[in-house]
């Protein structure tokens, strides 16, 4: 069991929040994990170093395997330091500090060297520099997001990065004409998964929230995938998000009114829960079912929503 955040003594769930999680999962588990620390971790970046070459250059770090990414670790220090983001490799971009589940859904999309790849809601960067780097800084990346301010952080990671293969824009995602081969939605959420990062997402939370970002993500989702998903084509949906309104509600939501849109397993090293295959009196497209629900309990990890889909 890892170690409670002691700020985390006084914080209370809401009762809705309670009654609400006690029907999709352990409720106890998922609040003692939701409550201690995060491992953290990092990701070699591959476009500039080896891994091989970064375990040379930092021996005085711990650096252990994530199962479901190669190049992904979590780490630590003999002497209890965390500040990695101040050595020499993380200013040189040869590392980037990125939770471990939010390395999956560049892993599920896989892009090749050749093609073009939309990411929707691309800052800060973290997996547009990994799609990046699985495409060998090749092919095309069109990363985009709507705010100036996310759009700074993400320049700045995509230059220490090295990335040469990213046009970015800044525009609503469902505004694009142009047609891709791949996309990446990671959808604006509630982040109810990052709760280890940020406490404040407890007293945050807020059912009419969902209910609004919920319309959002199925708004950006339909868009993308009938306007510029070519076919053949993959997205991968994915949010920081555990509420089935934003994760299988959503995908749902696609499969009942687009025939075209195939749910395909995804194959990964990780434990994973079931889908949620209905909620609040709703039942869900049984397609779903291939979705990846990662409560934190699962892996030690934040929590985590991705689905693949298909447009045949």
């Amino acid at each position: 069991m890892p170690k409670i955040n002691p700020n985390a003594a006084e914080l209370e769930f809401k009762p809705t929040f309670i009654e609400r999680y006690s029907k999709l999962t352990e409720f106890e588990k998922f609040k003692q994990y939701s409550l201690s620390y995060l491992d953290r971790s990092i990701r070699i970046n591959t476009i500039k170093i080896s891994v091989n070459r970064i375990k040379g250059r930092m021996k005085d770090w711990h650096l252990k395997q994530i199962p479901w990414c190669k190049e992904g670790f979590y780490f630590s220090h003999e002497t209890g330091r965390r500040d990695i983001g101040n050595t020499a490799e993380h200013s040189l971009g040869y590392i980037y500090v990125q939770e471990a589940v939010s390395m999956i859904p560049p892993v599920v999309l896989n892009p090749k060297p050749t093609d073009i790849v939309l990411d929707c809601c691309a800052a800060p960067g973290s997996k547009t520099t990994q799609l990046s780097a699985i495409m060998k800084n090749r092919g095309i990346i069109v990363a985009n997001d709507l705010t100036g301010k996310r759009l700074a952080a993400l320049g700045i990671n995509l230059q220490r990065c090295g990335c040469t293969n990213v046009i970015v824009t800044q525009m609503d995602a469902r505004s694009f004409k142009q047609q891709f081969n791949k996309i990446l939605v990671d959808a604006p959420c509630s982040g109810t998964g990052t709760i280890r990062k940020s406490l404040k997402t407890v007293s945050m939370w807020n059912p009419a929230l969902i209910k609004r970002l919920s319309r959002n993500q199925k708004s950006i989702l339909e868009t993308v995938f009938c306007k510029n998903l070519k076919k053949g084509g993959t997205l991968v949906y994915s949010t920081c998000s555990l509420e089935p309104e934003e994760d299988e509600g959503v995908i749902s939501y696609l499969l009942d009114n687009h025939q075209e849109a195939r749910i395909e397993k995804i194959k990964l090293n990780i434990n994973h829960s079931p889908a949620v295959m209905g909620f609040e009196g709703e039942s869900y497209n049984k397609g779903v079912k291939h979705c990846l629900r990662i409560w934190p309990q699962d892996n030690n990890t934040g929590g985590f929503f991705v689905a693949k889909i298909r447009k045949i």
